[in-house]
């Protein structure tokens, strides 16, 4: 351990000074291990598991690939433990449809300000070499996923590495990911230059954040959520489009901000679709949250409303799945009504005082989906199961 923590790591945090430029692989090595220290300190546990990594073949795409899985994995659980649940882990399947209804094409330029894990780039990574807007990519089409696509901004140091290691997994050699807090940028710098065509994010809520940080706004809050819509807002360039998750109480909310920062999204903006997601939807943060869907440039004509009802309460050991988002999904595509989605026009919402857009569902409104006595068994046995797993294993470090 003492070769690893006073010469191999200052090695490889090395490679930051010695890359030819910030866009370079190397140089994000050295930004990974100049992050993060070593906590094996048993040299037997350290022997073994470079062990198990000399077997694995890194330029084979498929362990690549299943390798990516894995940390996926392990970053779901992290999200999973606890009070971090939103830091961390977005729901994967709600990422993929978010994707799906905002349709970034080759040669967008993606954001996201908040990225976290940067689970929205590597599902709008995973959309685009799968489906791009041809049937096969170029080598042009890859040169430009590659290098100018995908862009990130993330303040929290753990999360900064999780997210360049995230996108280099998935297949992103040198990710743009910049370790700052967005939220310094005074909005009145950002020129056209900088800004982009689509914005996927789910900034982070119930934060506070200092009056010094509230001076680069129009809007002036403490809520960290409402100073990041403004960013994207301000982030997009003329027609660009946006998919931002935050939480429900924005739609109806009475302060001045929140007011305010309504009228703005539906005056600069056309919020063409919001997503009702249920309680649970994320594990951990204990909070409903709703997806607006916005185009920047005219103002907001009509709102299509999506209920989500799964059928069932979600839970940790019951999450969210591809499945339950493909309905909405389908009647997205035409913005047709049922009896889990409607449309409002956005003279009904400019009139109503406050700009309220916590309308209900003319159809009957939410169905409340109590679990069997089963299910509650079966979750808290699960539950059980996990925590004598993790006290083992302090047991076992100890």
């Amino acid at each position: 351990t003492e070769f690893v923590n006073l010469k191999l790591f200052p090695y490889l945090h090395s490679f930051k000074q010695k890359a030819s430029g910030p866009n370079t692989i190397e140089y994000k090595i050295g930004e990974i291990f100049g992050e993060i220290k070593n906590k094996i300190q048993s040299g037997y546990n350290l022997r073994e598991i470079i062990d198990h990594i000399d077997e694995l073949r890194f330029r084979s795409q498929k362990e690549k690939h299943e390798l990516s899985h894995l940390y996926e994995a392990k970053i779901k659980n992290m999200g999973n433990a606890g009070r971090n649940g939103g830091e961390y882990y977005t729901p994967r399947p709600l990422i993929r449809a978010m994707v799906q209804v905002v349709k970034p094409k080759i040669g967008d330029r993606i954001y996201d300000g908040a990225c976290g894990s940067a689970g929205f780039l590597c599902e709008a990574y995973d959309y685009l070499r799968s489906t791009g807007s041809r049937t096969e990519l170029t080598t042009r089409d890859l040169g430009i996923l590659q290098t100018r696509t995908f862009y990130g901004k993330e303040k929290k140091s753990l999360a900064y590495v999780i997210a360049i290691m995230n996108m280099i997994l998935h297949g992103i050699e040198a990710p743009n990911i910049i370790h700052t807090n967005t939220l310094t940028e005074n909005l009145a710098d950002i020129q056209e230059k900088d800004r982009y065509d689509v914005v996927l994010a789910n900034p982070p809520f119930g934060g506070k954040e200092r009056k010094e940080v509230q001076q680069n706004f129009p809007i002036r809050t403490g809520e960290t959520a409402f100073l990041f819509l403004q960013h994207f807002i301000k982030s997009l360039k003329a027609g660009g489009r946006g998919g931002v998750v935050i939480k429900n109480t924005f739609l109806s909310n009475t302060d001045n901000a929140s007011v305010s920062l309504r009228k703005l999204l539906l005056e600069s903006c056309n919020l063409h679709t919001i997503l009702d997601c249920p309680g649970g939807t994320f594990q951990g943060a204990g909070v409903k949250t709703v997806v607006l869907f916005f185009e920047k440039g005219a103002p907001t004509r009509r709102v299509w409303y999506y209920q989500l009802d799964p059928g069932r309460s979600l839970g940790k050991t019951n999450p969210l799945n591809d499945d339950d988002l493909k309905e909405f999904i389908k009647l997205q595509k035409t913005c047709a009504d049922s009896p889990k989605s409607w449309t409002v026009d956005a003279r009904s919402l400019s009139d109503v005082e406050g700009f309220d857009l916590s309308v209900k569902n003319p159809n009957g409104g939410e169905v409340v989906t109590h679990r069997s006595p089963q299910e509650i068994m079966d979750e808290i046995a699960a539950l059980d199961e996990e925590s004598a797993e993790v006290l083992g294993n302090i047991k076992a470090l100890l």
